[in-house]
């Protein structure tokens, strides 16, 4: 059995460590009537088969049993009977990969035991159990003293994970703006963690909101206590809540703006490529102008040049000025038409 901790609290104070299970229902079947004692067992990565064991030695109802064997559950609070089944999900904030590693964790309460199921190393409820085996006064309260305490370690280490998100999500933000080509997948990837993260921590409200109408059903003034000690992990929990729903808004608007960049640049380089293909047209234009000007005098040289026997107005005194005439008239016909046409 992958028990971490068993112990039976007598009015706040830790008083047996039962060696099984088994001993813990004596133990608590000695205990002084009229005395503030229940049993805390903790449980960790247990199989189907011992969590089967517990609920039969507890009498825990079939469907919280059936979860808690499934696990990956939503945050919620179930009744059954006497018994409260909660499911919890922590959450601690992985800075080298960028990812929010979800646990779970549950809790069956019932008038005279805890059992505290982790499906995880992280929460680590042996810090809780020290802090309430150091305040008595709180621990006398029962069962829901351990409830108290988990909620405000699970609640207060989402604080970590949040300034992770924000610590990334500032850097995000420099990578947008100085064109970063990774950025969107990164935005991408970070906000699949911050929707993950929304799930486990959104629905706290309806949980808190359950607990409290069922702390004042009982109308205890320990449980007047408890509800006041409450206040401040839903306040923390709602601040969590708002945080995470910002950040998942950003997110998006930051994703967009990306886009939006993204293709101003492509535009900017479009027109950029546009502006330096009109020049090279233009380029192109003026030294083909200037070759065609040159073509027509050196294809009148080059006939002339042949020396033929028989050709037309060889032996014409005149020729050799009319064919150097004749090439000049040529380019500057050339010249007036490109000039006009802008190519020059």
């Amino acid at each position: 059995m992958p028990v971490v901790d068993n112990a039976i609290y007598v009015d706040g104070e830790r008083t047996v460590d039962p060696d099984s299970l088994d001993h813990t229902f004596e133990e608590l079947r000695a205990c002084p009537d009229g005395s503030h004692s229940f049993a805390w067992i903790g449980l960790l990565r247990p199989t189907p088969e011992e969590i089967k064991a517990v609920a039969e030695e507890f009498d825990l109802h079939a469907l919280a049993v059936e979860d808690t064997v499934t696990a990956h559950q939503r945050p919620k609070l179930e009744r059954y009977g006497d018994t409260l089944f909660v499911v919890l999900r922590p959450a601690r904030y992985v800075d080298s990969v960028e990812v929010v590693d979800i646990g779970e964790v549950h809790l069956f309460l019932g008038p005279e035991f805890v059992i505290t199921v982790r499906h995880a190393e992280e929460p680590d409820l042996g810090e809780v159990r020290h802090r309430l085996q150091s305040e008595p006064a709180l621990l006398k309260n029962g069962p829901y003293s351990v409830l108290y305490a988990v909620l405000d370690k699970v609640v207060d280490d989402y604080g970590p994970v949040l300034d992770g998100l924000q610590d990334d999500i500032d850097s995000i933000e420099v990578q947008v703006f100085d064109g970063d080509p990774a950025v969107s997948r990164r935005i991408y990837q970070l906000s699949r963690e911050v929707i993950e993260f929304q799930r486990a921590v959104e629905p706290l409200t309806d949980l808190f909101g359950q607990l409290r109408e069922h702390l004042k059903e009982r109308a205890s003034e320990a449980d007047l206590e408890l509800r006041r000690a409450l206040r401040d992990v839903i306040d923390h929990a709602t601040r969590a809540i708002e945080r995470v729903e910002g950040y998942r808004d950003l997110l998006t608007s930051m994703l967009q703006v990306n886009a939006t960049l993204v293709a101003q640049r492509q535009n900017d380089e479009m027109a950029r490529l546009t502006e330096a293909g009109f020049d090279q047209n233009e380029q192109v234009k003026r030294i083909s102008s200037w070759a065609a000007i040159l073509f027509a005098p050196t294809l009148v040289a080059s006939i002339y040049g042949m020396n033929f026997t028989h050709m037309p107005e060889l032996d014409w005194p005149l020729g050799y000025p009319m064919a150097v005439l004749l090439m000049v008239l040529l380019g500057l016909g050339l010249y007036t038409i490109f000039k006009k046409r802008g190519w020059l």
